[in-house]
């Protein structure tokens, strides 16, 4: 959730001949589905059981169920693949948007990776409640986010996606720099945030959110830079690329994960904003991504499973190939 403007608190002769047939055939779908892990691989695959993490008595959320991954994870998925149990629809194909090879070379490359709020902000209201100037305005130098009915934490779930997207992108050559990676005891504030790009000399920024909005409502957005020209933010230089990033992740997200676009807010997947200081300040092209709605039981079954994250990280990894791999 990226802020209190937003929405409500918290987006598959006779037997001789048999037998040689029998056995041909299932070593060439073997052989088949091997060429097709081997062209769609995916280094980060997650194969542990859904979280059941909840807050501590401190308000603090408790800590990340094993699936986790600490260090990337060494098990494999094609690409695009829906998992068994998953919620809502299929996954697209993965030819049904220009997603790059996962052998794409990103060396070279570096992107920062804003995984959204801190599992720790619950425990220091007085820090993340001081206002920053975000150019246009002032907002909160943090929030908690939201969570769902169960108490997954909107953190715990940024943390979890962004660390398998670092895996994949990693594994491409990118260098990868996080905001925050769960060091740190709260924030950064939004104006660091914002901040990082620059400092990390990266070619691209993304922001990784869950939503809290009207528990009826369902899908992902994801949120693009409206030009701000005000005070200490002039973003004007990126609105152009942001865009066309924006536009990358939302079809990427979409085929690697089935989800459908946001039916409560934004339009077609897609919202602009002027009021979020990680877009105002910063000076490389960056977007925000609502991966679903945490308020929504449907949402919220897709972002407590460690599969469909896999399917989450794989769309956000493929789009920021594309866009440094396409321009």
């Amino acid at each position: 959730m990226t802020g209190p403007t937003s929405r409500p608190p918290r987006r598959s002769a006779l037997l001789r001949a048999t037998t040689v047939v029998a056995a041909v055939v299932p070593l060439c779908t073997a052989g088949w589905f091997g060429w097709r892990a081997l062209d769609h691989s995916d280094p980060a695959a997650a194969t542990a059981a859904p979280p059941s993490a909840v807050r501590s008595g401190t308000g603090q959320s408790g800590s990340q169920a094993p699936d986790t991954p600490q260090s990337p994870p060494t098990s494999s998925a094609p690409s695009g693949s829906t998992p068994a149990g998953t919620p809502t629809g299929t996954a697209a194909a993965p030819g049904d948007t220009p997603a790059p090879s996962a052998a794409a070379d990103l060396t070279g490359r570096t992107i920062v990776l804003d995984p959204g709020h801190n599992p720790g902000n619950f425990a220091h209201p007085t820090e993340i409640n001081r206002q920053v100037d975000v150019g246009n305005g002032h907002k909160e130098c943090d929030t908690t986010g939201t969570e769902t009915d169960t108490g997954y934490t909107e953190a715990d779930y940024t943390l979890d996606v962004t660390r398998r997207a670092r895996a994949l992108l990693t594994a491409r050559g990118a260098k990868v720099v996080f905001t925050q990676d769960g060091d740190r005891p709260w924030g950064p504030c939004v104006d660091e945030r914002a901040r990082a790009g620059a400092d990390a000399h990266a070619d691209v920024a993304l922001s990784v959110h869950g939503d809290g909005g009207p528990a009826s409502g369902s899908g992902f957005h994801v949120i693009l830079p409206a030009k701000v020209v005000a005070g200490k933010a002039d973003n004007s230089a990126i609105v152009e690329p942001s865009h066309r990033l924006g536009l990358l992740l939302r079809d990427s997200f979409h085929a690697a994960t089935g989800e459908p676009y946001a039916d409560y807010i934004a339009h077609d997947g897609l919202d602009t904003r002027s009021d979020l200081g990680g877009l105002n300040l910063s000076a490389v092209p960056k977007v925000f991504i609502e991966c679903g709605n945490m308020r929504n039981s449907a949402d919220a079954r897709r972002m407590t499973d460690p599969q469909w994250r896999q399917q989450a990280a794989q769309g956000i990894a493929d789009a920021l190939t594309a866009f440094l791999t396409t321009h």
